[in-house]
């Protein structure tokens, strides 16, 4: 005889707590005491209870799932921010489904359909910039987004993230404090990429602040990675040997050190080079990395908090900014003087 499946009822019995307590340990865990949520945890573990899903999400009309859409997987660019934010969900009785668009406007529509279809009460996105019909859709089905690896508090979606011009602003200031002139960028694709083109942008600005003239900037775009990062970097020395090479991401920056060592260039002797971001691998490089740090963990933990509010509690998701921070290292020096002639 087949044995009987353990119910919320047989939970509740066993562990000495009411159904609405046993509900509120498995759904909202941080609304119960850490004594009475480890007793039930611990009944359910002993019981092999599991959540009747289908009848929780008709009794709610929540499926406590939240899709997150990200660019790419092949590098770690989104992959600290995204932690937290599964980490933060958890705690809250949530659950998350990831999709890649691999940067691709028409996989990006598809994939907030499927999300949708599958029962995602909200969407996290990354950046303002896609197809209006993902917006119009989102609407007409009543699901909540949230963007985030940006801020922009004129825009009317709202996003929790930080200021990618403002960011490359304040280290292109550093830099040209230092001294140098001759500068050049290996930028990610700019079309529809708005953190990209705010990095560019905050570039320029203070060019223009020290009397440089942002026309002259030279600027190779390139997909994230390593491999597109020395070779953007071979490109633009090769095109005015510039003496401080900025780098849309960390990822590019890497390969741009290595491609430094391969033509026999000493980093910062010879040229500068800078990142964005501050992943775990800017720290291990030789030298080590000047970059942008990026609160990922704090802007994933804020991004959980704030869609889940939105979705148990009713409360508007409004914008917020998180400040970056300059992490100045050995990669970054003033220029090479001039030959003496």
């Amino acid at each position: 005889m087949k044995p009987q499946t353990p119910t919320l009822v047989d939970v509740a019995t066993r562990a000495g707590v009411s159904t609405a307590t046993v509900s509120r340990c498995l759904n909202y865990p941080d609304k119960v005491t850490a004594r009475t949520r480890a007793k039930v945890m611990a009944t359910v573990a002993e019981l092999g209870y599991s959540p009747n899903f289908g009848a929780r999400a008709m009794a709610t009309q929540r499926t406590n799932t939240i899709g997150a859409i990200i660019p790419t997987m092949e590098n770690a660019i989104f992959a600290r921010g995204l932690q937290a934010f599964q980490e933060e969900l958890v705690t809250l009785g949530f659950n998350l489904m990831v999709a890649s668009s691999s940067y691709q406007r028409e996989r990006e529509v598809a994939q907030v359909r499927s999300l949708v279809a599958r029962g995602a009460d909200a969407l996290l996105l990354i950046g303002h910039i896609r197809d209006p019909e993902i917006y119009r859709f989102l609407d007409a089905q009543q699901v909540p987004s949230l963007v985030t690896w940006t801020f922009d508090q004129a825009h009317p979606r709202p996003s929790i993230g930080f200021n990618n011009r403002t960011a490359m602003r304040d280290m292109a200031r550093e830099v040209l404090k230092l001294g140098h002139r001759r500068l050049a960028m290996i930028a990610a694709p700019l079309a529809r990429n708005d953190r990209a083109q705010g990095r560019l942008d905050g570039l320029k600005d203070a060019m223009q602040e020290f009397g440089l003239n942002p026309d002259d900037l030279n600027i190779v775009e390139m997909p994230y990675g390593i491999e597109n990062g020395a070779e953007g970097f071979e490109t633009v020395m090769g095109q005015g040997q510039p003496t401080a090479v900025f780098c849309g991401n960390d990822v590019l920056a890497v390969g741009a050190l290595r491609r430094a060592r391969e033509l026999g260039l000493d980093v910062p002797g010879d040229v500068s080079i800078i990142g964005f971001d501050d992943i775990e691998l800017s720290q291990v490089t030789y030298p080590m990395l000047t970059t942008v740090h990026v609160p990922h963990r704090e802007m994933g933990k804020q991004a959980a908090h704030a869609l889940v509010r939105h979705l148990v509690d009713g409360v508007p998701i409004t914008s917020m900014e998180l400040k970056t921070e300059l992490r100045l290292r050995a990669s970054l020096a003033k220029p090479p003087l001039p030959p003496q002639r």
